[in-house]
């Protein structure tokens, strides 16, 4: 046998037996260059032109020193890092005190102006308290603001209170959203609008509801029939009015009034209030309605003399009647300046006719 190939099989033997392989029977790569990856997640390379496996212990172990020398290396750089920052720290302590000193200085002058403040806002609030007193005191008095829709006209009045249905309770009197209610003889009201009048042997009556009453001292609402001049029940139909009377005890307070009525014997621009014991007028529903006599509602026109005169009427009645001697103070048919306001919602609750 040829002398080298001898010297080379040799080589390889001893190679071979000083090998070191893997689990998965390839050898073991001396160095740690990862070229690929198994599917069990080995690490795998390749040296001298063949496959070997990584030995994950030495290349592992050679990782950890590196990142121990880098860890000591960061270690130093951090404590550089904090020496800086402690040197810097006495010279910002130093600071932070001079600062501490000035905040305190300023925290004072601070609380000093905002009990200067405070003392200023505090003597404004008393003020403005005692001026929204004064208000609310001056406004027990005085009438509700309300929006104003027409020019003052000036009018007169007189009262009545027949029981009849109200000519504005038929249909296609005016657009709007409801003709005014009626009630029958038990108080309830009635769902027929057509329902005939209690004054023409129907059951349609005056819903007892609909009699004056007082907001305050100078302001009161109720209802009214009517005639407007340049107008007609189309025009004025559940529409509102402010009555500021002009003469007798009342003059100055005032009165907002729906009207829900009119009548063939009413002048121009002439209000008829309603209210009970007033007077039953040319017409009498109120003895069909209550199963009274008419001469228990007072004068046929003028109606009951006094409060007293009151107590004769039905219960559902006796405060309208009375509001006339109290608030009213029996004024006997005022004349009055009035002009077209919104209808507050308390009289069309009461109607369940507004404007359209």
């Amino acid at each position: 046998m040829n002398t080298k190939i001898l010297l080379t099989l040799t080589s390889f033997i001893f190679a071979a037996a000083a090998a070191t392989y893997g689990p998965h029977g390839s050898p073991m790569c001396k160095g740690c260059v990862v070229t690929g990856t198994g599917g069990d997640k080995s690490l795998w390379g390749w040296e001298n032109y063949t496959a070997c496996e990584i030995d994950t212990k030495k290349c592992n172990a050679k990782k950890t020193t590196k990142k121990a020398v880098v860890k000591k290396t960061t270690k130093k750089a951090v404590v550089k890092k904090t020496t800086k920052k402690a040197a810097g720290k006495k010279t910002t302590t130093k600071k932070a005190g001079a600062a501490k000193k000035t905040t305190k200085k300023a925290a004072a002058a601070k609380k000093t102006t905002v009990k200067k403040t405070t003392t200023k806002k505090a003597v404004q609030n008393n003020a403005t308290k005692k001026n929204t007193t004064n208000k609310v005191t001056t406004n027990k008095n005085t009438v509700n603001n309300v929006k104003v829709l027409g020019q003052k006209k000036n009018g007169k009045t007189t009262r009545y209170w027949d029981c009849c249905k109200p000519s504005c309770s038929w249909n296609d009197k005016a657009k709007v959203s409801h003709p005014v209610y009626t009630c029958n003889k038990a108080g309830s009201l009635i769902s027929d609008v057509n329902a005939r009048s209690g004054c023409d042997g129907g059951e349609a009556f005056t819903c007892t509801g609909q009699q004056p009453w007082a907001i305050n001292d100078q302001l009161s609402y109720g209802f009214a029939a009517a005639n407007i001049s340049g107008g007609s029940e189309s025009s004025w139909c559940c529409a509102c009015y402010r009555l500021t009377f002009t003469n007798t005890a009342i003059k100055g307070k005032q009165m907002i009034v729906q009207v829900t009525n009119t009548g063939g014997d009413l002048g121009e621009n002439h209000f008829d209030l309603q209210i009970p014991g007033g007077g039953l007028g040319i017409f009498d529903g109120c003895s069909s309605q209550f199963n009274t006599n008419a001469s228990s509602w007072g004068d046929r026109y003028g109606g009951v003399r006094n409060a007293a005169g009151c107590n004769n009427l039905p219960k559902s009645l006796q405060a309208g009647c009375k509001w006339r001697f109290n608030w009213f103070k029996n004024a006997d048919n005022p004349n009055m300046v009035f002009e077209e306001v919104q209808c507050p919602t308390e009289l069309t609750k009461k109607t369940g006719c507004s404007r359209r």
